[in-house]
Order: C-alpha cells, then structure tokens, then sequence
C-alpha cells in the first residue's frame, strides 16, 4: 500500500521531462553536485566519503541493494525541482488532482440513513483546491493521517455530496486505505 505522500510525490514525478539517472556513477556525480561535495553525500547516504569518490570515478559500479535504493531516492527527491514546482502549481491552481483510491469509507450521516463502512473503488478528480491543499500541507511536513483527511474530505464533497446537491450533513473518512494513486 502507497501512502497518501508517497502517491503524490509519485504523481509530480510522471511530469519530470528527463529520465532520472539510472547508473550509479551518475547518480553520485549528481548528488555530488547537488550537494555541493562528497563529504555531504558521504554523510546523507551512510558510506565513506572514499566510496563516494569512487563511485564518481566509475570505480565502482554496482552498489549493494540497499545503497542502491537509497541513491535511487535522493537523487529521485531532487531531480528537476522547477518541473516539480510547476506540475504542483499548475494542479494547485488550474488542473486539480485525479485520485484513484480503494478503501474502506466510514460515514456519520443523518438519523434514518446506513452509516455502515463499506469498501470502494474511486476514481474522482478533485478541484484545483483539495490539491493545493494536499501539496501544502505535504510541504509542511503533515501526517499521512492528515493527507488523508484532506483527501476524503475532497471525496466527500465531489463524490458523496455531489457538490452539495445531495446528503447534507454526511460525513466521509478513510477507515482502511488499501490503495491510493494520484495523477495530475
């Protein structure tokens, strides 16, 4: 299961216009560059700062798998920041944000009416708010509970209330995320 941050992040990546580097050697000259030395990418990655020097200079070139995934990540969170900044905005503002979710929704809803959880598979575009509000509060460092809040209340309100239309007074939360997908 994705997380609700992990589907974003994966969503603003399909707009990347350049592949991310795939061997390891341009992998660590990247992030040499990007933070400006090897002692830096020594301490980030939890090698020595020899390793990384070798690495640059192709002297080595298949990490163990779990230096590998770890490369793979950073360079991954710095790849193409402008681009990343402008799918973000763009969505923020004019796109909005498409969710493809399986889960498991538990209602409170008015006297007289089924207030039983009940497993569903949605595919719903969200406006442009609900995405400025996933990606700010991503920024700010909140919880995937929260992400998840917020999702579910963009849920609630274009799919379960029909822009206001219908249910009033229902209220819609995650109780078990199988599944989450995002794509802008």
């Amino acid at each position: 299961m994705n997380t609700v941050g992990e589907g974003l992040d994966e969503a603003v990546q399909r707009a990347f216009t350049r592949p991310v580097p795939k061997s390891a050697g341009a992998r660590m000259r990247y992030l040499v560059k990007q933070l400006k030395g090897t002692g830096p990418v020594a301490g980030l990655l939890g090698i020595s700062r020899r390793t990384v020097e070798r690495y640059v200079k192709n002297e080595i070139k298949r990490p163990r798998k779990d230096l590998s995934d770890r490369m793979e990540r950073e360079v991954r969170k710095r790849w193409q920041p402008q681009v990343r900044a402008k799918a973000r905005k763009n969505a923020a503002t004019t796109g909005g944000i498409i969710i493809d979710t399986r889960a498991r929704f538990g209602y409170s809803a008015a006297p007289g009416t089924t207030d039983d959880a009940r497993l569903r598979h949605l595919t719903v575009a969200l406006p442009p708010v609900y995405a400025a509000r996933l990606f700010e509060a991503q920024e700010q460092g909140g919880t995937d509970r929260q992400l998840q809040e917020i999702a579910a209340e963009g849920l609630q309100e274009i799919y379960f209330k029909d822009g206001g239309r219908r249910a009033q007074g229902l209220l819609v939360e995650y109780t078990d995320l199988e599944h989450i997908e995002f794509d802008l």
